[in-house]
């Protein structure tokens, strides 16, 4: 592996550990190496409000930042949000170089930060590291080409598909790691949606209860819930899942987390609004046919109809698989 990207590596891996912390804003790495290749400082995205990864490098390096290399795995911004321009900082740090793992397709960046740096006289190199960068910033990027949040829909199921029994006994399909790592799937979620016959039947919170993480998602209800719902305070919504979206997009949720139920989950996948799918498989067997299947409604006509994606990964949780599907 190159310096650069052993260097780039290590601000990815910081970036994802702010994931869940930072939002609206993206979850960005980013560290500060001098010209003999050691690594002065560290930095990731501070939670709204806070400096972003730059800034957090660049305060600890202090003065040895100039003439040393700046790696981030976002394009630096060029204007003044709920911060000031990170060029700026980039600027008067005196920093010689910036290695960018990916271009901030942001209206207000798009390409004018690295521009900016560029005509500062700061050398930029843009793209190492940006397969990874992308995967890591997938459901910032996506709200900010498209204005609608990254969808994930959610299940846990048995080898066979089944999500409950016949009686709709389903508690509890998979283990306590896998029901953790969902939390944790919560947590890097700005909005949970589920369909009133859930609320209904379950009565879930839809809450994050993991510590480190104070934020709650925005929890949505397609339909109408009780009043005595766990789920309230929540957003209840009887329109189109197109204008969901939009709706959701414009209140600033990166990620859209569908955890059902069957019905619901169907129809973001089959009306092509689905960006992934993570599926927690449990090893057992429901048998038959007369348990609840994990998506509910007409499926496709023939074979080459079928939805495709490609998998992300695969990995055992407790005492169950992983499976992430991007579509």
């Amino acid at each position: 592996m190159t310096r650069d990207a052993e260097m780039m590596a290590h601000a990815a891996a910081l970036g994802r550990a702010a994931r869940g912390l930072t939002s609206p804003n993206p979850w960005v790495g980013a560290v500060v190496v001098d010209d003999q290749g050691t690594l002065l400082a560290s930095g990731a995205t501070e939670p709204p409000g806070g400096r972003h990864a730059e800034v957090v490098a660049l305060d600890a390096a202090g003065h040895a930042a100039a003439g040393a290399t700046l790696y981030v795995t976002l394009e630096p911004c060029s204007h003044t949000g709920r911060t000031g321009p990170c060029t700026e900082r980039i600027r008067d740090a005196g920093v010689a170089r910036v290695v960018v793992a990916v271009q901030d397709p942001d209206h207000h960046v798009a390409g004018q930060g690295i521009a900016v740096l560029r005509d500062a006289g700061i050398t930029v190199d843009v793209g190492t590291g940006a397969d990874v960068a992308a995967e890591d910033l997938a459901a910032y990027l996506h709200h900010r080409r498209t204005g609608r949040p990254y969808v994930v829909v959610k299940f846990a199921a048995t080898l066979d598909g089944r999500t409950a029994a016949a009686d709709g006994s389903s508690r509890w399909i998979t283990s306590e790691g896998a029901r953790h790592d969902a939390h944790l799937l919560r947590a890097t979620s700005d909005a949970i949606v589920v369909g009133a016959g859930t609320v209904r039947a379950d009565d879930p919170e839809l809450t994050v209860r993991l510590g480190g993480f104070d934020r709650q998602p925005l929890r949505v209800v397609l339909g109408h819930a009780p009043p005595q719902a766990k789920v309230h305070p929540c957003l209840e919504y009887t329109g189109q899942l197109g204008a969901l979206l939009e709706d959701l997009g414009g209140r600033g949720v990166l990620q859209l987390l569908v955890e059902g139920g069957a019905s619901v989950s169907h129809d973001f996948v089959a009306q092509g609004l689905a960006d992934r799918v993570v599926a927690y498989l449990a090893p057992s067997l429901m048998g038959g046919d007369d348990g609840a299947p994990v998506l509910a409604g007409p499926g496709a006509a023939t074979i080459e109809a079928l939805r495709k994606g490609r998998f992300v990964s695969v990995s055992q949780v407790g005492e169950d698989l992983r499976v992430e599907v991007e579509l």
